[in-house]
């Protein structure tokens, strides 16, 4: 690892990858600050990528390592703690330090966040373990894997009732478990019967499991629902304490008055506002796929790289003047 880079990459899962990609066939020094620690680590493979459908999370990992490393890219193993402007290299008055947790301090003109989110779980005993496997969230990442099974929907927010419609498309056994009524109105509740979702009015104490295989669910009345899947929304969080001493923190994600979780905010490009520092994946779009956070870090890389460019015509175009002010002299 060196001391300086034209850009570090915070993140080595979909999103960091491939802007390290794009960087490194642009002929930039690269460095990928990795914590190992992905997001969708629980799961068993990565769905809806043309190309690499069902590749576990971590193939999906190593051929990205080796594929940024044909071009040139350093990939270490890391997490990073502390990340702060400087005054740039004296040639690009932008420029940034960060400090891993090995204590190194590497700099770089340009930063790509991508850490990530980290999903926050409803506060069920047993659903935590079965994250990712058991217990799954999105109709698209696992729905094909739990059709035609007894599927569980744990109500936690005012989009449960549409969460188990779209899980309803995948089984004829779906049981909604409303742990507050609030939450399903008239509307949600004749929809449910349409569609012959059952409904169980009763708080979930916990997920049952045996053998490391998800069973059912105990409610609190002590009766217990056989399922062979439980799908859950989880609070989705981006890893962003590192970027304080930036000024950098995550925003409130809402859909409607609602809060879906915390993610940076980036313009089309991935431009944090903080020049210089750009973001792509869960850590700026909590509900982005792997393959959308694989394309926004394409969409980053390629945007650093142009920037990177303006910033040495900048450059150039000074020392040309300097040299002609002096000649002219």
């Amino acid at each position: 690892m060196r001391d300086h880079y034209d850009v570090i990459v915070i993140g080595g899962a979909a999103a960091g990858l491939s802007a390290a990609l794009i960087l490194g066939r642009s002929r930039r020094s690269v460095l990928v600050v990795d914590a190992g620690e992905p997001r969708n680590a629980p799961a068993e493979g990565v769905h809806n990528y043309l190309g690499r459908e069902g590749a576990a999370p971590s193939e999906l990992a190593r051929i990205g390592r080796d594929e940024v490393a044909a071009y040139g890219v350093e990939v270490t193993a890391g997490r990073i703690v502390a990340a702060s402007a400087t005054g740039g290299d004296g040639v690009d008055p932008v420029g940034f330090s960060v400090t891993t947790d090995s204590g190194a301090v590497v700099t770089a003109r340009r930063l790509v966040v991508a850490s990530g989110a980290v999903d926050v779980l409803p506060e069920v005993p047993g659903l935590a373990e079965q994250w990712g496997r058991g217990v799954v969230h999105c109709p698209f990442c696992h729905g094909w894997e739990v059709r035609d099974r007894r599927i569980g929907v744990l109500v936690t927010t005012p989009f449960g009732a549409h969460h188990a419609l779209m899980f309803r498309a995948l089984s004829d056994d779906v049981t909604a478990f409303v742990t507050d009524p609030a939450l399903v109105d008239d509307t949600a509740r004749a929809g449910f019967a349409a569609r012959g979702i059952g409904v169980v009015d009763a708080p979930v104490a916990r997920v049952l499991s045996s053998e490391g295989v998800l069973t059912g669910v105990e409610l609190a009345t002590g009766e217990v629902v056989g399922l062979d899947a439980l799908a859950a929304a989880s609070t989705a969080e981006a890893r962003v304490d590192f970027l304080a001493g930036l000024g950098l923190v995550a925003t409130d994600q809402l859909v409607g008055d609602f809060r879906v979780g915390g993610a940076l905010t980036v313009d089309a490009a991935g431009q944090t506002n903080v020049r210089g520092v750009y973001a792509a994946g869960n850590v700026a779009s909590p509900m982005a796929t792997v393959i959308a956070s694989a394309a926004a870090g394409t969409q980053a890389g390629a945007a650093v790289h142009g920037d990177l460019v303006q910033a040495d015509l900048a450059a150039a175009l000074a020392g040309v003047a300097a040299v002609s002010g002096t000649v002219s002299g």
